[in-house]
C-alpha cells in the first residue's frame, strides 16, 4: 500500500531553467507537501554551486529550520568532523536536504562537470529521493555507483545519515564506519 507522503511531489514547482538561483526561489514557493505550513522557512542548500562533493542529506533538523541553513546543528558537526577525518575539507562541499522544510511536530518547538564531482548521499531518504523507493542505504553505503539522475550519469557514494551516528548504541563504531565511507568518497574525487 502506498503511504499517503508517497503521494506528494514538488516537481511542478521545479524550474527547467535558471540553475540554482531559480531552483531556490522555486523551492522557498514550494507547496509539493504540506511541510511547508508549520516550517520556519525553507532550508535549500549552503556551498559553492561548483564544489566538487555534493552532500545530499534527508531533511533539516530544528536547528536549520531556525537558521535557514542545512547542517548547522549537531549533526552539521558531527558530520564536519567526519569529513576532516576523511580528509575532505568541509568548506569545498555544497550541503543540501532532499526535502526542503523541517518535518514540525508539536513535540518539537550549476553547472555540472561529469565524472568529476560526486553526490554523498546520506541517509534513506535522500537515496530514496534520488534513486528511487528500493534503494537500501545498508546494501550499498561506503560504494560508488553511477547512477543517471533526471537524465544526466552521477557517481554517488551512499552512507548513512549523521544523525543516526548520534542515535546509535554504538556511536564510536557508527561514526568510524561513516567515516569510512567518506573516505571512499574523498578516493573517488581524487
Amino acid at each position: 500500500m502506498v503511504g499517503t507522503e508517497d503521494a506528494y511531489t514538488a516537481e511542478p514547482f521545479v524550474p527547467r531553467r535558471g540553475g540554482l538561483p531559480a531552483l531556490r526561489r522555486a523551492a522557498a514557493d514550494c507547496r509539493g507537501c504540506p511541510l511547508h505550513r508549520e516550517a520556519t522557512q525553507t532550508v535549500f542548500g549552503a556551498g559553492e554551486a561548483t564544489a566538487r562533493l555534493m552532500l545530499v542529506g534527508e531533511q533539516p533538523g530544528d536547528q536549520e529550520d531556525r537558521q535557514g541553513e542545512p547542517f548547522v546543528g549537531p549533526a552539521g558537526r558531527l558530520l564536519d568532523r567526519a569529513l576532516a577525518e576523511a580528509g575532505l575539507d568541509p568548506a569545498d562541499t555544497y550541503v543540501t536536504n532532499a526535502v526542503k522544510h523541517f518535518k514540525f511536530t508539536r513535540a518539537e518547538p550549476r553547472k555540472r562537470r561529469i565524472h568529476k564531482s560526486l553526490i554523498v548521499v546520506l541517509g534513506a531518504t535522500a537515496g530514496k529521493a534520488l534513486l528511487g523507493s528500493s534503494f537500501r542505504v545498508t546494501q550499498v553505503r561506503g560504494t560508488v555507483l553511477e547512477e543517471e539522475i533526471h537524465g544526466r550519469p552521477e557517481r554517488l557514494v551512499p552512507t548513512v545519515h549523521p544523525s543516526s551516528v548520534l542515535r546509535a548504541e554504538d556511536r564510536d563504531g557508527a561514526f568510524r564506519g561513516l567515516v569510512s565511507d567518506l573516505r571512499v568518497a574523498a578516493q573517488a574525487l581524487g
